[in-house]
């Protein structure tokens, strides 16, 4: 009779250990990306093999707990890194650069999430990229990004927050809303700086082959210690603003976006006043992606950034194409062309350029998903 019990115990406890199994999930997944690029930087030409020029490279474990009712505890850790030599991406004192975030989710009520996250502008703006705001080589990041004479006390979001807690609403007939509010963090990499607290708001709709997102993003003042200048210079507040528009035509995705930074004047005798460098400056970007056949799309962009109350800017051009091998596996290829003018420094990410200085790229890759 005790060996009995005991065998009904243990059929209960398999039973239990079953269910909670079934209840909860993890899953390892991640990015493999690697690519050849010839470059010509303001007539200085070069070779290299780099890493995430169609999707970035990285791992993560995201994973998912019911707690019944709808509810559900949800959590992500992503991280970044360089398949061409194996170093961490972008910052090598994070772990979990990309994302590290926890929360709760429910079917009804959205979810509310704490830790470092996307930015809700981020989202809005990143259905009409053609290039899928890719760090490395979409031109868009790199317009955004970029941080010349005229702009270095120009804070820009940057895509990631650090210290956040955002709450994304269910979708409502295409409709869906974000908030995020964020402390103030500190970075080292790739430089020391200081971002203060930020507040980030959008809205998107998606139906009937139209999709829209606007979004309002205010960073309070921070600071950046840049190698070569004297001074650490003080960042000031700056208010960002986002329009995105896409619309589908049979196998063609028409995309445009537009981003206006308003910073504050600087206060009198402070580092950014005495630069003369915080300029408000403005990102357009208009583009289409085709899907040519199911295994075949190809992606143009055209773009410009302009510097206000100065005589500096930059355009360019830039087209791709993506092959599926699998629906795991891609070939790719992208050559872009970037003019700069004035004191403008725009760079794919990754280089710098002088002011005033063009960019020719051309790159054949290979990305797998696992």
């Amino acid at each position: 009779m005790c060996f009995v019990r005991r065998s009904v115990a243990g059929v209960a406890l398999a039973v239990v250990a079953s269910s909670a199994a079934a209840q909860s999930s993890v899953t390892l997944y991640g990015v493999a990306d690697a690519f050849y690029q010839w470059l010509d930087n303001g007539g200085k030409q070069s070779w290299s093999m780099r890493s995430g020029g169609n999707s970035g490279s990285m791992f993560g474990l995201k994973g998912s707990e019911d707690l019944g009712g709808g509810l559900k505890a949800v959590f992500t850790l992503e991280n970044g890194y360089n398949i061409n030599n194996g170093a961490a991406f972008a910052d090598s004192s994070a772990m979990f650069y990309r994302q590290a975030w926890v929360g709760l989710s429910h079917d009804k009520y959205g979810s509310l999430t704490l830790g470092r996250q996307y930015q809700p502008t981020f989202w809005s703006l990143y259905p009409t990229d053609p290039f899928r705001a890719n760090e490395i080589l979409s031109p868009l990041a790199a317009s955004s990004n970029t941080i010349d004479r005229y702009t270095i006390a120009t804070q820009t979001g940057g895509g990631r927050s650090s210290n956040a807690i955002v709450y994304k609403s269910p979708n409502v007939s295409g409709f869906q809303l974000w908030g995020m509010y964020a402390l103030a963090a500190t970075v080292t990499q790739p430089y020391p700086q200081t971002t203060g607290n930020m507040l980030d708001v959008a809205a998107t709709y998606s139906g009937y082959g139209l999709y829209a997102g606007v979004s309002y993003q205010f960073q309070h003042p921070g600071s950046k210690t840049i190698p070569g200048l004297p001074a650490t210079v003080n960042t000031v507040s700056v208010e960002h603003y986002t329009a995105a528009l896409a619309y589908r035509i049979g196998i063609v995705n028409l995309q445009a976006n537009y981003t206006y930074h308003k910073p504050e004047d600087p206060s009198t005798g402070s580092v950014a006043a005495r630069l003369g460098a915080a300029h408000p400056f403005s990102v357009a970007e208009i583009g289409a992606t085709i899907q040519a056949t199911p295994a075949d799309a190809i992606e143009i962009a055209g773009f410009q950034r302009v510097v206000r109350g100065v005589h500096d800017n930059t355009w360019g051009v830039q087209v791709g194409a993506d092959h599926s091998l699998s629906k795991r596996t891609t070939i790719y290829a992208r050559a872009g062309f970037m003019k700069n003018n004035g004191l403008a420094t725009t760079s794919w990410p990754g280089y710098t350029t002088t002011a005033g200085d063009n960019q020719t790229l051309v790159g054949v890759g290979m990305s797998h998903r696992f």
